[in-house]
């Protein structure tokens, strides 16, 4: 008898909530606990999977199959390896697969580290270009790059890119292409289904869901690309801890249920906010008459937790902030709790000082927008 998870055929709170499990052993848990091993017993030849603490994990095992159900369920030749964070995901994969002399397209709206990275890989020798997500323009300077890497939707300005377009673009011309997948979930979008080699995302987002874990992941295509993030993450040692690992697992289970509740949640937060005059720049891909609504609806499943709009000033912000909640100001996105910030108050982003990027927990709807709505009017005063 197949097995539907496997094969792809399985629902995707089914999938969620088995990925990932061993196989049922007779008085064992059914989510083994984590693993704390610097070692492992090895006499003889070192033929055996786990090995040495820095290499390989059980926890990280059972964590990379669940990712990997979910990225890319019914693919076969697809493998997963998980980091220490969203950033050691990144930087794996930037850095094993560029040499000196490569270029590289990044998005110019992009994560505000990509900046950090690009100076880092220009000191290398590589060549960055960038251009906007939004209306594919990557394409107009993907000649003579060896890796395409797309955020969509992007963070914080939430454009949308046509990812298979810009993918199949990207091979024409010999590149790789990784994808950025924090903002989407697996459940949002698949971009290996989509052409992509590499999926990347922060795991200490949506992912996980908590706010209590940093964690980053890459699932691809196996093969020497694969190969050499894999080499990369034993060079570097950017490995997650096996209680980080067992906790993303067991938090996987309730990812269904918590990115529904969010992506519904954020969709009637973004409807509310559509008619204030006090707010300009709203962003959702969501929303019907989002200008990413039109890309999005075609490759995505679920629009996402985070809304993005600007209010006239910066005062103006940071009074809408201390009004609110049931809103924490606090940076990250993905978590059960809603979090908002001014997003200028960092400096890595160009957008305006009243910028606010919302995300959206899993509160009653109802509720939240109360608070959202109460808050914009206190500020008014």
């Amino acid at each position: 008898m197949s097995d539907p998870i496997a094969a792809g055929g399985a629902g995707e709170g089914t999938r969620a909530v088995r990925a990932g499990l061993p196989e049922p052993v007779k008085y064992e848990p059914t989510l083994p606990g984590p693993v704390f091993a610097a070692h492992f017993h090895l006499p003889g030849d070192p033929t055996g999977p786990y090995t040495y603490g820095r290499d390989e994990n059980p926890t990280w095992t059972h964590l990379e199959r669940a990712v990997g159900e979910l990225e890319a369920p019914g693919l076969n030749g697809v493998e997963t390896l998980v980091f220490a964070s969203g950033m050691a995901a990144i930087s794996s994969v930037l850095f094993s697969q560029l040499r000196a002399g490569d270029t590289a397209v990044l998005p110019s709206d992009g994560y505000q580290a990509l900046p950090l990275v690009r100076a880092q890989l220009e000191a290398y020798g590589i060549e960055v270009r960038t251009a906007p997500t939004g209306g594919d323009a990557q394409l107009a300077v993907l000649d003579g790059a060896k890796l395409l890497w797309i955020e969509s939707p992007s963070n914080p300005g939430l454009d949308v890119c046509d990812i298979r377009r810009l993918v199949e673009a990207a091979h024409a011309r010999g590149a790789l292409v990784a994808v950025d997948n924090t903002l989407a979930t697996p459940l949002g979008q698949r971009p290996l289904e989509l052409g992509a080699d590499f999926s990347v995302a922060s795991g200490t987002k949506q992912l996980t869901g908590h706010g209590d874990v940093l964690l980053g992941y890459v699932t691809g295509r196996s093969g020497e690309p694969m190969t050499a993030v894999r080499r990369w993450r034993k060079i570097v040692g950017a490995i997650p801890g096996p209680m980080e690992a067992w906790l993303a697992h067991r938090s996987i289970a309730t990812l269904q249920l918590r990115v529904d509740r969010q992506s519904a949640t954020a969709l009637a937060v973004a409807q509310a906010l559509r008619g204030r005059p006090e707010v300009t720049g709203l962003r959702y891909p969501g929303l019907a008459d989002d200008p990413s609504h039109q890309v999005a609806s075609r490759q995505m499943r679920r629009f996402g937790c985070v809304v993005s709009f600007t209010l006239p000033t910066r005062a103006r912000a940071e009074r809408f902030l201390e009004e609110l909640r049931l809103v924490d100001d606090a940076t990250s996105f993905g978590g059960v709790r809603s979090t908002a910030e001014r997003r200028g108050r960092w400096g890595g982003d160009a957008v305006p000082e009243g910028f606010i990027r919302l995300s959206v927990g899993a509160e009653d709807p109802e509720d939240l927008v109360t608070d959202v709505l109460r808050a914009l009017e206190e500020s008014a005063r």
